[in-house]
């Protein structure tokens, strides 16, 4: 409860469900909100550590439509957020399938953010990791020079423009800020608790480029 996103995000839940109404995750998942503020609300432990293990709180798309429609001013999405953050401090993440794909978000948007300062470059979005991306996208990262060098002359290069190198002084204070901000204890946790998960499922070295694959790819098709 002393979480910020608590605190802004439920204030006085009436459960009239129109955050569920709006919710384009509802829709398609089996998937409430307003279930998920109701069970919050009601400070049930065993219920709400049934959640942190679930699939359910790793379905929200974070969009956010909850938000400007709530009568009483809840943000349904800043509540879902404080609990995935439980969740993984906690380890309880490793309990569901969408929640061990913790990992491999950590592992390529994280580890690039620490690597290059950018979410995503166009070298760091692997045709392996991407078949949806077909033979085109192939091409794209094998020539990526020649491509988005027509558009820039700094294309991963030090200078001033988009898909720029950024300078090492930028670099450090990035890893300083995901420092301070515990946002590195959190990626530790993540991998710590993946390999323990990984070794009681059987594999044997852990939470290695193999589980890796395995949590990124495989789906049990059962998320309706």
């Amino acid at each position: 409860m002393k979480d910020v996103r608590m605190r802004e995000g439920l204030r006085a839940c009436m459960n009239c469900g129109v955050c569920t109404a709006v919710c384009p995750a509802a829709e398609f998942y089996e998937y409430d909100p307003r279930e998920i503020v109701n069970t919050v609300q009601s400070r049930d432990d065993e219920a709400i550590e049934a959640l942190l293990k679930s699939d359910t709180i790793w379905y929200c798309g974070e969009c956010m439509s909850c938000r400007p429609r709530c009568p009483r001013g809840n943000a349904p999405g800043y509540v879902i957020q404080s609990l995935r953050t439980l969740s993984q401090r906690l380890g309880f993440f490793v309990e569901s399938e969408k929640g061990r794909q913790q990992l491999a978000l950590k592992r390529t948007v994280g580890d690039n953010i620490l690597r290059t300062g950018y979410c995503l470059v166009p070298k760091g979005i692997d045709p392996s990791l991407h078949p949806e991306q077909g033979t085109v996208w192939q091409w794209i990262y094998d020539h990526d020079t020649e491509v988005y060098g027509q558009f820039t002359p700094c294309y991963r290069k030090e200078g001033a423009g988009a898909l720029r190198k950024i300078d090492q002084e930028s670099m450090d204070e990035l890893h300083r800020i995901f420092e301070v901000s515990g946002g590195r204890e959190m990626f530790d946790t993540i991998e710590r608790f993946s390999d323990r998960k990984a070794r009681e499922m059987g594999y044997e070295n852990g939470a290695d480029d193999r589980y890796m694959m395995d949590v990124f790819s495989k789906n049990s098709n059962e998320h309706y």
